[in-house]
């Protein structure tokens, strides 16, 4: 029997027990409304209650419980302090950890995979796991050259566990919703099933982290580990020591947390378009700081772990993006909303108005129209808020904006980057990266298309 399902009855216990805990606080919460005290106090502390029951639950278990905790936790940033605070270690600890596999396990999936004497490929190797994930645990080792090495082991039937765990979380999809205001859990839980088969393959996984690890050789501000060996279910990569960037959330100095905010966003756009791959993970266990950035040893660069997840961009995150943040930023609402049109986020059924749409925008891209932004967690609270409140014109025209599935992992992995640039509290220089990276969003120069056209 596989390791990460062998509690069948116990995994799918604690999962269904979410629903009926949350329908019973609901129950409590109406009588508590019945004797006079605030809906919205009570609407609070019904939140807290749920969320704190939700990431116990979640904590305890690998597979897709864990991966949709890891996701969900990006957005705590999102949830009035008096909320998060109770619960934002566990978050942390949920980046960070999972229960390990026996050790009889691990050497088994390294047998199978590795041959019968994978001992020999390594000049040491830990038992106990130095990190663990949704679908497999790291060990540290050495490889037979000398490198340290990072042994990555997918736990045996993750696959299984981790899209009976989404299927589950699914069907009362609904009920967590209240969680972070302004946003829909069904199509974060649904998106994440339709990367499961590509996460379980680590010879996707070792192809994309390869590529970033070539493409930012020697770079003075990101370092990717490159890939040593990879079969099925067991890939190993070069260490990398480093700071967490859940500890730099938590206890980093303020110069830390910028410097990482920074090179976070750089990296969001960066990588599309110097490999053609969006990283589509961006919680803070896959980050880390690491001394002797290019102003020294007291300067630091960033770490990048964990390319299960990426998104295929060819050309690079698309134009639209760029050329309509540019349009939005110089007030052109008419021309905003034609390219949006186009691009299928308005519906052909609908009709809005474009001057609403732009008072819509703008208070998103707030952090576009200076030359540096401090991201915090009451700027994003205030952004959650505004689009979850039924009477407020942004919850109307939300509900009223399609997102084309071609922008959808996009969409997340930018609203994920932005929520731990607030638990950084990173004051960013979030423009220049813009105008360096992004596509449309600083228009050509006609002269370049004639110098083009006549070097042809």
């Amino acid at each position: 029997m596989s390791d990460l399902p062998r509690k069948a009855v116990t995994r799918p216990a604690k999962l269904a027990a979410l629903p009926l805990g949350i329908a019973g606080r609901a129950t409590w919460g109406f009588g508590k409304r019945i004797v006079g005290e605030s809906a919205e106090l009570v609407g609070r502390e019904l939140q807290q209650r749920t969320a704190e029951q939700l990431f116990k639950v979640l904590g305890e278990l690998k597979g897709g419980a864990m991966k949709f905790g890891q996701a969900l936790s990006v957005f705590e940033s999102a949830l009035p302090e008096e909320v998060a605070g109770p619960y934002r270690a566990a978050l942390t600890k949920l980046q960070e950890a999972a229960p390990p596999m026996p050790t009889r396990t691990v050497h088994a999936v390294l047998e199978e995979r590795l041959g019968a004497g994978w001992h020999e490929l390594f000049l040491e190797f830990e038992d106990k796991p130095a990190a663990a994930a949704s679908i497999g645990q790291v060990h540290r080792g050495v490889w037979h050259d000398g490198r340290e090495v990072a042994v990555k082991v997918q736990y045996p039937g993750a696959g299984e566990a981790l899209l009976s765990d989404l299927n589950q979380l699914s069907r009362f999809s609904r009920l967590l919703g209240p969680l972070i205001p302004g946003m829909d859990i069904k199509p974060l839980i649904a998106e994440l099933k339709d990367r499961v088969s590509e996460e379980l393959d680590y010879g996707l996984e070792a192809q994309a982290q390869q590529a970033h690890a070539e493409e930012f050789t020697d770079d003075p501000d990101v370092v990717v580990p490159q890939v040593v060996h990879q079969s099925d279910q067991v890939l190993v990569t070069e260490w990398m020591d480093g700071v967490p960037l859940s500890e730099i959330i938590s206890d980093g100095t303020e110069e830390q947390r910028d410097r990482a905010g920074q090179l976070l966003a750089r990296f969001l756009f960066s990588g599309p378009a110097r490999t053609g791959l969006l990283h589509a993970d961006p919680h803070p266990g896959n980050f880390r700081l690491l001394p002797g950035g290019p102003e020294g040893e007291d300067d630091w660069r960033l770490g990048v772990l964990d390319f299960g997840t990426v998104d295929r961009l060819p050309g690079g995150l698309p134009a639209t993006i760029g050329e309509s943040l540019r349009m939005t930023l110089d007030g052109e609402a008419e021309a905003v909303y034609e390219l949006l049109c186009a691009e299928g986020f308005v519906k052909e059924t609908i009709e809005l108005d474009p001057d609403a749409v732009m008072d819509y925008l703008l208070p998103i891209i707030e952090p576009a129209q200076v030359e540096e932004f401090t991201f915090t967690r009451g700027w994003m609270r205030s952004q959650a808020a505004r689009v979850a409140d039924p009477r407020s014109p942004a919850y109307q025209l939300a509900k009223q904006l399609n997102l084309p599935p071609a922008y959808l992992l996009i969409h997340r992995v930018t609203l994920s980057t932005i929520g731990v640039l607030c638990q950084l509290g990173a004051t960013v220089r979030l423009r220049e990266e813009l105008e360096e990276w992004l596509p449309g969003f600083v228009p050509e120069d006609p002269a370049d298309g004639e110098e083009a056209v006549a070097q042809a």
